[in-house]
């Protein structure tokens, strides 16, 4: 399985809002610079991220986007669900009940298919694996690395 652009690029994005401007609202352009990302696509990603209801966003020149909960509340899996649709490593499983042995609609193989449940049980451990990792936990981790923060100069007021 290989996650797409809009994945790898929306988990970066959050974990780049989370981290530079917390709470404050953060813009385009600069997570754009930050992480490397076109401002165009960052934008079709984050609008993905709107109807799932992980960000908020505000025009105006204090405006842009910000967290719609708390670092500690978005997981991976919610980012990736917002930007994937869903989690599966193959097509086949998608049809598979949960904690059920009945194979899918989807599998050629139906009942025969040996790796079904294989890729099926590969999709739940990535599912918890995803959803034990908030963007707080990756705020830390960045914090441990030693990555320093971006300070946003709209904010900043000299006395």
């Amino acid at each position: 399985m290989k996650l797409s652009t809009k994945s790898r690029y929306g988990v970066r994005a959050m974990f780049d809002m989370a981290y530079h401007a917390g709470t404050l609202p953060a813009q385009i352009k600069d997570i754009s610079r930050r992480q490397e990302i076109s401002p165009r696509y960052l934008e079709q990603i984050f609008q993905d991220l709107k109807k799932a209801g992980l960000l908020k966003s505000r025009r105006g020149p204090q405006g842009g986007y910000t967290l719609a909960k708390p670092a500690d509340e978005i997981t991976v899996e919610d980012i990736v669900l917002a930007a994937e649709g869903e989690l599966m490593l193959v097509n086949c499983v998608k049809g598979l009940r949960k904690n059920s042995d009945e194979p899918s609609e989807s599998c050629e193989f139906g009942s025969h298919c040996i790796t079904q449940p294989l890729w099926a049980e590969a999709s739940r451990l990535l599912g918890e694996y995803f959803r034990s990792i908030t963007l707080k936990t990756l705020c830390d981790r960045a914090k441990e690395m030693g990555m320093e923060k971006e300070l946003d100069h709209r904010f900043m007021y000299f006395i």
